[in-house]
């Protein structure tokens, strides 16, 4: 049995508690957020709109300042503090804070002025053109936000750097509520253009709740670019395969919304809001073990020490499955009544919610494997490894393009949604291959004895939730209620089963397990 030490699983449970809780706060603001505009949109062509306008936005932030960044500028930056040079560390900062404001600056100005055009032919062919123009007015105000986020993403990596990550965590809590002023003050004026100036202010609350922080740990800025600088060239040589990697992840995103603007109106909208249920679970459990994790990994291969980071992530990998199996089973059996109760009102009809969770079952399909890959990925960047990751997101990006094109037939956007299970779930598989060889071990023989462990629990909880949800709808039970008390009995079935069938992955959090 492949184990990491006490006092880092200690370390690791804490912060991951802590982070996972503030976005939890995240996502509970985040289906605020979407309440309010279920009621006011429903599932239709507007939506589809102010969905499709974010898309090449979001692929510019991703490239310029988004996690790519991240990986790239934390380990040079953390060097510097390390050496307890913090004149050297915030000079970094300011040098890479003004080259993703100068850069997101100039892309966004190019993508503004071919919006229409971009509209039209790149990222929804299949609209009408009163939907396309629409599109690139949503879009050229949400490009606002991206260069709010350029700014605002490296503050947040700063803080990362200090090792400081609630106030980066609750930015994301505030961001949703920028958006729910724009639905209930500014939408019902404007329309979706309403939605949009919230998100920019969204974007700039984003930004404001780090500067506490950032004041606390010495915040300076001075107006440099530091071309000729060592530490810059490092972050820049660094970036450039993990920018690859992330544009293609978003450019597939992209690809999927083309797809998806030929079929029926509403296949847009119900895919995002599809994809968004799924990442609730996935952000509480891997994007919080992915953050946290990723110092410990980089540190352990720093030092040289194989054994330690191989037990490391082969204990962090089987305890995101223990956790994330459950959660794709709950939201494939809960799935429905759960988007009824939460935006089934106003604008959003019972056909609304169908759509919804036609995506959503599908892409709860592949949630084991995003929750892996957070993790998976940052093994590699911590062993100074950013090609291989970017070769297996290509290919991972051709296959899932492909499945897409033959299962949206059959299936409509739900097979759209299926088509991005299935590759991130054999990209994932390939990724520890690789790791396999490499670390010589990762502990496979354990993880597929404790998925089996899992799956048994996860069927016992999903047979409990199922029947309880038939006893409550022949009963007359409120649909909440229903959902609370079946919920609840299902999550107490499975740490039953689990501790029957000695998950012992659990103790992570319970000591005591």
């Amino acid at each position: 049995m492949i184990h990491i030490t006490a006092a880092r699983r200690r370390h690791l449970a804490r912060n991951v508690l802590l982070v996972g809780a503030a976005f939890v706060l995240a996502a509970v603001a985040g289906m605020a957020r979407n309440m309010v505009i279920a009621r006011q949109f429903g599932i239709g062509a507007d939506l589809d709109a102010y969905y499709a306008a974010f898309k090449l936005p979001d692929l510019l932030f991703t490239v310029v300042a988004g996690g790519a960044l991240a990986t790239s500028f934390i380990p040079v930056f953390a060097g510097f503090l390390a050496a307890d040079d913090r004149t050297a560390a915030w000079r970094l900062a300011s040098a890479i804070t003004n080259w993703a404001a100068l850069i997101t600056l100039g892309l966004a100005a190019v993508v503004a002025v071919a919006a229409p055009w971009l509209a039209r032919t790149v990222i929804a062919p299949g609209f009408d053109p009163a939907r396309a123009a629409e599109t690139a007015r949503i879009m050229r105000i949400v490009l606002i936000s991206t260069l709010i986020f350029s700014v605002s993403a490296l503050q947040g990596s700063i803080l990362h750097g200090f090792k400081h990550f609630l106030l980066p965590a609750l930015a994301s809590v505030v961001y949703p509520l920028g958006i729910i002023v724009g639905a209930l003050w500014l939408a019902p004026r404007w329309g979706v253009e309403g939605l949009a100036v919230g998100a920019v202010i969204g974007a700039a609350l984003h930004l404001a709740i780090k500067v506490p922080g950032l004041i606390r740990f010495g915040f300076r800025w001075w107006p440099i670019l530091d071309t000729g600088d060592d530490a810059v060239r490092r972050v820049a040589v660094l970036l450039g395969p993990r920018v690859l990697d992330l544009g293609v992840f978003h450019l597939t995103l992209l690809a999927t919304t083309n797809l998806a603007s030929r079929l029926g109106a509403g296949s847009v909208a119900a895919l995002e809001w599809g994809w968004d249920a799924m990442q609730f679970p996935e952000t509480v459990i891997g994007t919080a073990f992915g953050l946290v994790a990723f110092p410990t990994f980089a540190e352990l291969a720093a030092r040289g020490d194989r054994a330690g980071l191989r037990a490391t992530l082969s204990e962090s990998l089987r305890t995101v499955m223990a956790l994330a199996v459950p959660a794709a089973v709950a939201l494939i059996v809960l799935g429905r009544p759960l988007l009824a109760v939460l935006y089934q009102r106003g604008a959003f009809d019972a056909a609304a919610t169908e759509a919804v969770y036609a995506a959503l079952r599908f892409y709860a399909l592949g949630l084991v494997g995003h929750v892996c890959l957070e993790l998976v990925t940052r093994a590699f960047f911590a062993q100074q490894d950013t090609v291989t990751p970017l070769l297996l997101a290509a290919a991972s990006a051709g296959v899932n393009i492909l499945l897409a094109v033959l299962l949206m037939g059959p299936l409509g956007h739900g097979g759209l949604a299926l088509a991005n299970s299935l590759a991130v779930t054999a990209e994932v598989l390939v990724l520890l291959g690789i790791l396999r060889g490499r670390l010589h071990s990762i502990g496979a023989r354990e993880m597929l004895r404790l998925l089996l462990r899992v799956l048994i629990a996860s069927a016992l909880m999903a047979g409990a939730m199922a029947l309880l949800v038939s006893f409550a709808g022949r009963s007359g039970w409120g649909e909440f209620a229903a959902l609370a008390v079946a919920g609840a009995f299902g999550g107490i079935v499975y740490l039953g089963a689990c501790r029957l069938l000695k998950v012992r992955e659990l103790a992570f959090f319970f000591g005591g397990w």
